[in-house]
């Protein structure tokens, strides 16, 4: 470079340019700057010579580029060097002012004591009165249960994915707990049973989470102080506690996820050495965190999608890095992209939610009725069936005495699709144009054809199914179905069209094998459920229409299921067999489904994603009245606060030291350092936050306070590294060098004494509380009901 800048200076600035002493005659003042001629720009634009560039004189410094382009030789700053002799001084700009240096790193010694005292602190505050209250809390009532089911091996579906609920009874299991509990609903409580070795268990991964936001900041930033600031917010957040202490999977989740945090940032210190086996350890971690992420909930995807999204930018560095053959890049997006998220439920006795899946899932579970099972093969006139919609979670075709309500149609008896096996999913076949019973011995046996016009007898109610040109209660333009008709009579609307799917007429129907339709002889329709929840009045179970758009799609489409029909003869059907493979995406596409149509329960507390970050509801996990045992979930006031204000100001840093860097702005080295901590380190965080926290708004199933955990462990991260760096650059700006330290660490420990302090007035709220309401003057909790909507 110093050769260019030498060849590239004009002849008219070649004096004040030269490296050796000038030359005596004209001068010194600044003359204006000119183009530099043609040779010199063809010079300049030259290849550059083959021999070592010269070193510059120790006095001088290189300068930003002028205006022009051209890139000049600064001189020695007053004070900082003489003039060679015979030289005269020249005008030349201020140097800046030299800023104090940041507050020296704290000794390698300490880091191992404060690791030390982070997970002491962690343990302390989860496990301390674990066991109070000795009874059910809030959704322990579920995933208790459910880990009970996997101790019996018993079957059952839920809306996420196993894994969590796997290692709540495996530490149950390995803990005394037998699986007979109940958990029927919260209060109940637990007597004699072992709960507290699953609390303990979700206990110990939410202390896990403090060490690990430590190290993963600590990796970031380089900073002790930030590492500490973030562990004593999640240390002394009182939401933080109270979701670590129950049987929940929401630390089981948060735990993987912090995992695969920490592991991403540490493999992506290791890029420096590919394949070494630091790199391939954190690489491998990275792989088991992600799946358990997933395997947990399915928001566990978010964090997939953050590690997915690093990968592509350290990707795009890899490229530009020509050592590097293209063979070692794609090697690297492999193993890193190559985890399978995949768990093996190990469950094989029916339970309940065997309805939600398919007759072929269900047929891999024992004591279910189509485990094993030998029912008459073909469907004749007089056998009594259900019929399953063969749309993922589609229900069996089911009817009851309820009544369609005044204004929904016809008021006749209502027809929906119901998830679980029941007495009113049964239905008789019988022909359209005859009223003789076909389960008399005397008449002989006839067979359901292709292309058949049938009814079909609701067998507990004795209402013929039925359709007519009244519109569907909750999709449009399409045709209500009711059950009409008294012992069987009815009218032509009851009359069905049956056909299976690729068969001629004339063709026997098959029993679970076969997939029929139903099309409406007066109006053309075809019967469907649309998957849509009916209202309290309709027992929140699925809409069944007909709907005239004859598109054949899964919602239009039935098997026979169950078939009893005592003239025909039964023979074993083993023709339900599905693989591992087809089995394992039923459960994940069931479940998902289940999930996104979740809705909320009577008198049931939920929320909108804007009042998470506020701290504007929390919720009950136990008690209500004075003589309760009362646990409220709700997160420290002041660290919740000051984690949304730290988002803005986070902001607001990241914009000035982005414009300062683009613009060239001359910064000392420890600017530079602590900027580039906050764009890459912080970078990452604030994505995290994003990752976690915006795709809720795009959710239309019903939401809670507890969904923005995950967020906030993120936001508390993006807290310990913005106040770190804003207080470095307060001692640097504000204060002479003597006292940068002292700045320094009057803000980090006026943050941590807030912190504490504030855990100390809400700490009650965790721990669990006897006595009068917060309006109560006596009451512990009295004058911090801060917001009209905290119920405690």
């Amino acid at each position: 470079p110093w050769v260019r800048q030498k060849s590239s200076c004009s002849a008219t600035l070649r004096s004040s340019c030269s490296v050796g002493p000038a030359p005596a005659g004209p001068s010194l003042r600044p003359q204006p700057r000119q183009p530099p001629p043609l040779q010199d720009y063809i010079s300049m634009r030259a290849p550059r010579p083959a021999h070592p560039p010269r070193t510059p004189s120790p006095g001088l410094r290189r300068a930003r580029p002028g205006a022009a382009g051209h890139t000049a030789l600064r001189m020695p700053a007053a004070g900082r060097g003489r003039a060679e002799p015979g030289l005269p001084r020249q005008r030349e700009s201020r140097a800046p002012r030299r800023l104090p240096a940041h507050p020296a790193a704290p000794p390698a010694a300490a880091r191992p004591a404060a690791l030390a005292l982070v997970i002491l602190l962690s343990f302390a505050s989860r496990f301390h009165r674990l066991a109070e209250p000795p009874h059910v809390c809030w959704d322990e009532t579920h995933f208790g249960k459910m880990g009970s089911y996997y101790i019996n091996r018993t079957f059952f579906f839920d809306v996420h994915p196993p894994l969590g609920k796997m290692l709540i009874g495996l530490a149950g299991y390995l803990s005394g707990y037998d699986g007979t509990f109940p958990f029927q609903k919260p209060g109940d409580r637990y007597e004699q049973h072992n709960y507290v070795g699953m609390r303990g268990f979700c206990a110990f991964l939410g202390s896990c989470l403090v060490p690990l936001a430590y190290l993963t900041v600590l990796e970031l930033s380089k900073s002790l102080p930030a590492a500490l600031l973030t562990a004593f917010i999640l240390i002394f957040d009182t939401g933080c506690i109270t979701l670590s202490q129950y049987i929940l999977l929401d630390p089981i989740l948060m735990f993987f996820l912090m995992g695969a945090v920490l592991s991403m940032v540490k493999c992506n210190s290791c890029a420096d050495r590919p394949f070494s086996a630091s790199w391939w350890f954190w690489m491998s971690l990275t792989g088991v965190n992600l799946a358990g992420a997933m395997g947990v909930k399915f928001v566990g995807l978010f964090v997939v999608l953050l590690v997915g999204l690093n990968t592509m930018y350290d990707l795009w560095d890899l490229l530009g890095n020509l050592s590097l053959s293209l063979v070692s890049v794609r090697t690297f997006y492999f193993f890193f992209d190559s985890p399978v998220i995949s768990q093996t439920a190990v469950l094989y006795l029916h339970g309940p939610g065997d309805g939600f899946f398919s007759s072929a899932f269900q047929s891999q579970l024992i004591g279910n009725n189509l485990h094993n099972i030998s029912v008459p093969e073909h469907v004749a006139y007089g056998s009594v069936v259900t019929m399953k919609n063969l749309r993922m979670a589609g229900g069996y075709l089911h009817s009851h005495w309820h009544l369609y309500p005044e204004g929904i149609g016809a008021r006749q008896q209502q027809v929906t699709a119901y998830l679980h096996k029941d007495l009113n999913n049964l239905w008789i076949i019988k022909k359209h144009d005859s009223d003789t019973d076909p389960s008399d011995p005397s008449i002989p046996v006839e067979f359901v054809r292709h292309g058949d016009i049938i009814r079909l007898e609701h067998k507990e109610t004795s209402r013929n199914l039925h359709s007519h040109q009244h519109e569907a209660p909750l999709t449009r333009k399409h045709f209500q179905v009711t059950a009409y008709g008294i012992n069987g009579t009815g009218d032509s609307n009851d009359f069905w069209r049956i056909e299976v799917v690729g068969r001629q007429a004339g063709k026997l129907i098959r029993v679970l094998r076969g997939q029929v339709r139903l099309t409406h002889v007066a109006t053309g329709c075809m019967l469907g459920s649309s998957g849509k929840i009916l209202p309290k009045w309709g027992w929140e179970q699925l809409e069944v229409t007909c709907t005239p758009y004859l598109k054949e799609t899964p919602n239009s489409l039935w098997n026979f299921e169950d078939h009893i029909n005592p003239k025909l003869p039964n023979i074993s059907l083993d023709v339900l067999k599905p693989s591992f493979a087809e089995i394992l995406l039923e459960s994940h596409m069931v479940m998902i489904q289940g999930n996104t149509a979740l809705k909320p329960k009577d008198n049931e507390v939920t929320s909108k994603p804007w009042h998470w970050p506020i701290n504007y509801q929390g919720l009950r996990f136990s008690g209500v009245n004075e003589t309760d045992y009362r646990v409220y979930l709700l997160g420290n006031p002041v660290i919740w606060w000051l984690n949304l204000v730290t988002i803005g100001l986070y902001l607001l840093i990241t914009v000035s030291a982005a414009v300062a860097l683009k613009r060239g702005v001359q910064l000392t080295s420890e600017l530079k350092d602590l900027s580039r901590v906050v764009l890459r380190g912080g970078g990452q965080i604030m994505l995290g936050w994003l990752l976690h926290y915006l795709p809720f708004f795009m959710m239309g199933r019903v939401l809670y306070f507890h969904h923005y955990f995950p967020a906030m462990l993120f936001s508390s991260m993006l807290t310990g590294i913005t106040w770190d760096t804003l207080l470095k650059f307060c001692a640097m700006f504000l204060s002479p060098s003597a006292t940068a330290r002292k700045v320094y660490g009057a803000g980090f420990l006026a943050l941590v004494l807030l912190i504490i302090y504030s855990f100390y007035l809400f700490h009650p709220l965790s721990y669990g509380i006897i006595g009068p309401m917060a309006s109560d003057p006596s009451s512990p909790m009295a004058g911090l009901r801060w917001m009209d909507s905290w119920e405690f």
